[in-house]
């Protein structure tokens, strides 16, 4: 018996977040199920909401980092509470310090980055 929802083409931010909240109910559903198909769908139905809302230049990540702070209305004060860390987030906006592992999930959450285009490599100014 089908009882999930019936899912269609996500057109706005609340289409997103229900699309994306149920994914995270249903992410470890066992292949075959019915659960496992939708997950199966809202991958697909997330990832193109998601291409279409970022359509983002190619720029190094802290670039991207820094265009869609000023999208946001965010600074680095902003970063910091999200990371827990204004030095460290000072550091990488002026490229003395590469993002770490953690920063990019933080970063790409709530800057609405997809993390791919925060791993690139980028030169640091001053390295030893």
């Amino acid at each position: 018996m089908n009882t999930f929802k019936n899912w269609y083409l996500l057109e706005s931010e609340e289409d997103h977040y229900s699309a994306v909240a149920r994914y995270e109910q249903v992410k470890n559903a066992k292949k075959g199920s019915e659960e496992h198909k939708e997950k199966m769908l809202l991958v697909h139905l997330i990832a193109d909401y998601e291409s279409k809302l970022w359509d983002l230049p190619e720029v190094d990540p802290v670039e991207m980092i820094k265009i869609r702070m000023e999208d946001f209305g965010f600074n680095a004060t902003t970063l910091a509470k999200e990371y827990g860390d204004k030095g460290t987030v000072s550091k990488v906006l002026n490229y003395k310090q590469s993002l770490s592992l953690n920063m990019i999930r933080k970063f790409s959450h709530l800057l609405k980055i997809p993390a791919e285009r925060l791993i690139k490599e980028y030169p640091l100014k001053n390295a030893v």
